[in-house]
């Protein structure tokens, strides 16, 4: 039978073990605390209207020029670029935003810039500011385009069927110094399916209804002479 002395450990082996066992421990406790550390947010996915069509070469600008004013957005939160969304078979009066999922730039500023982009191929295009303070002739001034965005959502009928919806409301004035003339106005409307229910679709969707928006003003104001 072994002496206690035989199988007792030093004083150096248990200071040993001890030391591994603190060394154990703090990796334990190490590994638990960045379990419980947050993950960083998601970042969200930024859409926007696409590249323009490229303009002809040479392309004649055989309109007069066009005072456009900035875009307002009276349907939607003001200066807010979320991507927003309707349950029309469920709740269709509340629009709710895309948690991931946004515009690169307010809605009403990307319009403007897609209505300028389309009435720009054939006429000088400006600031409605600077239109408003330009003669185009004497005693003579552009005319001014106003327009006002009142829906702009991805809308789902069901589950699985959405469109992009867009309304927007455009006013054609003769400006003077003593102000501006109402010519004519019209509410234009456009539906575009979605190809997929989620907010890549939707994005999709609007982009395509506003350029398809952008044109129809335009062919509006050949007819109307402007």
């Amino acid at each position: 039978m072994p002496h206690a002395a035989d199988t007792a450990p030093s004083p150096s082996s248990r200071a040993r073990g001890a030391s591994r066992l603190l060394a154990a421990l703090a990796l334990v406790a190490v590994a638990a605390g960045c379990s419980v550390l947050p993950e960083p947010p998601a970042r969200a996915d930024v859409y926007d209207f696409g590249m323009a069509p490229a303009a002809q070469g040479g392309a004649v600008q055989s309109l007069p020029p066009l005072a456009l004013a900035e875009v307002e957005a009276v349907g939607l939160p003001e200066a807010s670029s979320a991507l927003l969304y309707r349950l029309a078979y469920a709740n269709g009066q509340q629009l709710r935003p895309y948690r991931q999922a946004r515009w690169s730039q307010p809605p009403a500023v990307l319009l403007q810039q897609a209505l300028r982009a389309s009435l720009g191929s054939q006429r000088a295009v400006l600031s409605g500011d600077d239109g408003l303070a330009l003669l185009t002739g004497p005693g003579q001034m552009p005319t001014v385009l106003r327009a006002q965005l009142e829906e702009f959502s991805h809308v789902f009928h069901s589950p699985q069927q959405s469109s992009g919806v867009l309304q927007l409301r455009v006013l054609v004035a003769d400006a003077s110094a003593a102000g501006e003339t109402l010519v004519a106005q019209r509410l234009f409307m456009v539906e575009q399916p979605a190809a997929t229910p989620d907010a890549a679709g939707g994005a999709q969707a609007l982009a395509e209804a506003a350029r398809q928006v952008a044109t129809q003003v335009a062919h509006w104001l050949e007819q109307l002479g402007r």
